[in-house]
């Protein structure tokens, strides 16, 4: 029996997509929901799964560009994958062939006249007898001299013995060659929208520093019992994204963004988590988030990081959000000025770690600062919103206890102030 493998549909909006590249050849026998294709949108990669075991017959060229529903590739059912045989008799077999290899390329060899009394070590002696390898072979595999080799050979050849007779020089080939690769639908789409962004948004991007030293001792003091307990890491990232969604109910001009001639902000916050995948970057949304604990947040990133660099993230998963947080920390970026994600409003940049020299009540102390940064639409965020969220958002990292307030002070609730 044939049956049809057909591209799927990466979303609601999406008609055409490209075979990014086939993981099987034509005529191979597969297994059933094995996988065929990575396919490629303009927002997203997916792969092409086997409905059923059998030979395959691929119809779409790798790198080409078709419509969704289109005829992939056929099935032959009727041609069944063999089962796996038992292979101690060939693992004999390529173990004699080995060992037989071995004996022969380690069989004496004749040595050139030319380097008959080079000097060789006795743990050299061994390695190149392990090898097979001779003094001419040695010799001959060098493709460069260093200042080391020159001064081993000062140090322990004769004077009378030219240096040409143990090293012969070899000009160093030149590579100047240039790599082309065609660019993906998703980089295609990324480029636009990040060039859209500079055209279209008055961006502004103001910044803070975050004493880390609260959520730091948190995660030493208490990371085996909350693996223990929830079955996921305690990471910095749950902490900003649930700071942010509190931080905003004081701002809610940040959680906003532009439709036509209307200014839209959701009662609720779902952030866009900016992730590094071999595709290039993909924003997974945890939604809710203002309602989520910190455990919660943890599990739902690690979920869907793992589905968006496996290339099993799906387009509903990824749209949708009001907010983004992206970490350049984890390359090493001091700062940066991250780019808003359309069509959201604001953006927060996490960076890297540093311990920096700071005034803690009227003495100079060593602390783990991180610079933030937040990225804002000017025509609808003003200075106030988007520098008293940071504020907001720093006092709640700095004092954790204080997310169970949404950034109040308790000694202002107490007072009912």
């Amino acid at each position: 029996m044939i049956i049809e493998i057909k591209v799927p549909s990466p979303g609601e909006s999406i008609t055409e997509v490209e075979i990014a590249s086939w993981l099987v050849n034509d005529g191979d026998v597969v297994s059933k929901d094995q996988e065929l294709a990575e396919i490629e949108s303009d927002k997203a990669t997916l792969t092409l799964n086997a409905d059923k075991a059998g030979k395959i017959k691929i119809m779409i060229d790798a790198e080409q560009t078709v419509a969704v529903g289109a005829i992939a590739c056929t099935i032959d059912t009727s041609v069944a994958p063999a089962e796996e045989e038992v292979k101690p008799k060939e693992e004999g077999v390529a173990k004699e062939a080995k060992v037989s290899e071995k004996v022969k390329s380690t069989a004496p060899k004749e040595v050139s006249k030319e380097h008959e009394n080079v000097k060789v070590s006795p743990v050299a002696q061994n390695m190149m007898e392990e090898e097979g390898w001779t003094i001419d072979d040695v010799i001959n595999g060098l493709h460069r001299i260093s200042k080391k080799e020159i001064n081993a050979i000062k140090e322990s050849a004769p004077a009378e013995t030219p240096l040409s007779s143990f090293m012969p020089v070899e000009e160093t080939p030149v590579e100047r060659e240039v790599n082309r690769q065609k660019m993906s639908s998703l980089r295609k789409k990324l480029s636009k929208r990040l060039v859209a962004v500079k055209q279209e948004t008055a961006m502004l991007t103001t910044f803070n520093e975050v004493d880390m030293s609260h959520i730091m001792s948190l995660r030493k003091k208490y990371q085996n019992l909350f693996v223990e307990k929830h079955g996921v890491k305690l990471g910095f990232m749950s902490f900003f994204i649930k700071g942010s969604a509190l931080a905003m109910k004081k701002h809610p001009m940040v959680n906003s963004m532009i439709d036509g001639e209307e200014i839209v902000t959701p009662n609720f916050v779902d952030v866009s988590v900016a992730v590094q995948t071999p595709k290039g970057l993909m924003v997974p949304v945890i939604r809710n988030a203002e309602s989520m604990s910190l455990a919660q947040i943890e599990a739902t990133l690690k979920q869907l990081a793992e589905k968006a660099r496996t290339g099993k993230i799906g387009i509903d998963e990824m749209t949708g959000g009001t907010f983004t947080v992206t970490n350049g920390g984890v390359f090493g970026s001091m700062l940066s000025t991250p780019l808003i994600n359309p069509p959201q409003s604001a953006i927060l940049g996490m960076h890297n770690i540093v311990e920096r020299p700071v005034a803690v009540a009227g003495k100079v102390e060593i602390r783990p600062i991180m610079y933030t940064a937040l990225s804002y639409d000017h025509r609808i965020i003003d200075g106030k919103d988007s520098v008293g969220f940071l504020v907001t958002l720093k006092k709640m990292l700095e004092n954790p206890q204080l997310m169970l307030t949404g950034g109040d002070d308790l000694e202002k609730i107490v007072l009912g102030l």
